[in-house]
């Protein structure tokens, strides 16, 4: 794709670039040059750490961000704090797994030169009160970044409304394939931005003394395009558009209470996270019982959850347990899903104890 004159070349090509389009439509963005594809969130997020913020950071400088984050954006401000001598500091959470908003408000001071937060916690479904944090950020005038990795499949977006500076996705969240994913980010930034990585489309014209680089959004796509993700990634939007975002969202938040409502009634089973505002995860622990064994046993019934520390160690760590049981809803589960999960945890529990 781009590069060939031949029929195939101007199909790949289309599809590719229809499913920018996709995106765009998806998310609300002003324009499709604010859409750079990528590996995924994790990749976008670095890309911003590396390309937009370490050349803006100095020592003594601050990088905010939550108790409730993936791994994937705690690690790459992390490394841009070891490689200029900038500050990561974290806003605290509560025992029902919400963000301490005052504690966060307080920390925005001049120094801050990124707020970088997740819309949805992936390990508690915890939903962040982004719609009062993005807009006292902006009267400091500190960039925001969205992880919406676990928000995309399960609430409309509207990145203009929202009016982040940057927003990361992945596909494989929202039933597309795996290792494509996307950055929103507002064009005078990404115009601002030096290409974080080198070679393929983000080219115009290359010799040895110097190179010129394309325009947006391919300057930051280097490499060969994933264009089968593409596709798959355009296809998985058209399926949610059809059906609705605020229609999933309902759906799902109505299986949610009935899920929380069922599995407080299980004896000896705690929730983990209960924030007043949740999306579709559900996060609990089973008496004494190690969270692996007990999705074993459930596997075993035909009910898939996850276990483990779901890429967010610190929250364990809050909450002083290895890991949890978390079961995830999608647009596609029903309460007859719940009761057999419930089922199922019954007789884990006949077994185990």
């Amino acid at each position: 794709m781009h590069r060939g004159v031949h029929t195939l070349s101007h199909r790949a090509t289309e599809i590719y670039e229809g499913a920018r389009d996709d995106v765009v439509s998806f998310i609300n963005a002003p324009s499709r040059t604010e859409i750079v594809f990528t590996r995924g969130t994790t990749e976008a997020i670095n890309l911003v750490a590396q390309s937009f913020l370490r050349d803006n950071l100095a020592a003594g400088d601050k990088i905010v961000i939550t108790h409730l984050e993936h791994h994937s954006n705690i690690v790459p401000w992390q490394l841009a704090c070891e490689q200029t001598g900038a500050e990561l500091v974290v806003a605290s959470i509560d025992e029902f797994g919400q963000v301490d908003e005052g504690e966060l408000l307080e920390l925005l001071d001049e120094r801050v030169k990124m707020l970088a937060i997740a819309y949805v916690s992936n390990a508690l479904g915890s939903v962040q009160p982004i719609e009062r944090l993005i807009p006292a950020a902006r009267t400091r005038g500190i960039p925001v970044l969205l992880d919406g990795a676990q928000a995309v499949p399960h609430l409309p977006i509207d990145v203009q409304k929202l009016d982040c500076d940057f927003f990361a996705f992945s596909g494989h969240k929202m039933f597309g394939p795996t290792g494509i994913g996307v950055l929103y980010a507002k064009e005078a930034l990404l115009e601002a931005m030096p290409p974080w990585q080198g070679g393929g489309d983000m080219i115009l014209e290359v010799s040895f003394e110097g190179t010129t680089y394309n325009e947006l959004p391919y300057k930051f796509e280097a490499g060969t395009p994933n264009i089968s993700g593409a596709a798959g990634l355009g296809a998985a939007i058209r399926f949610l558009a059809e059906i609705g975002m605020e229609r999933i969202a309902a759906h799902e938040h109505g299986v949610l209470q009935y899920m929380m409502e069922q599995l407080s009634a299980v004896d000896g089973l705690r929730l983990i996270g209960t924030a007043r505002q949740k999306a579709s995860v559900q996060s609990f622990m089973l008496d004494d019982i190690h969270p692996h064994d007990l999705g074993t046993i459930l596997d075993h019934k035909g009910v898939a959850i996850r276990t483990g520390h779901h890429c967010a160690m610190p929250v364990m760590n809050y909450f002083g347990i290895p890991g949890t049981a978390r079961a995830s809803l999608g647009l596609y589960n029903h309460r007859e899903d719940v009761d057999r999960l419930i089922d199922a945890i019954h007789a884990a529990k006949k077994i185990l104890e």
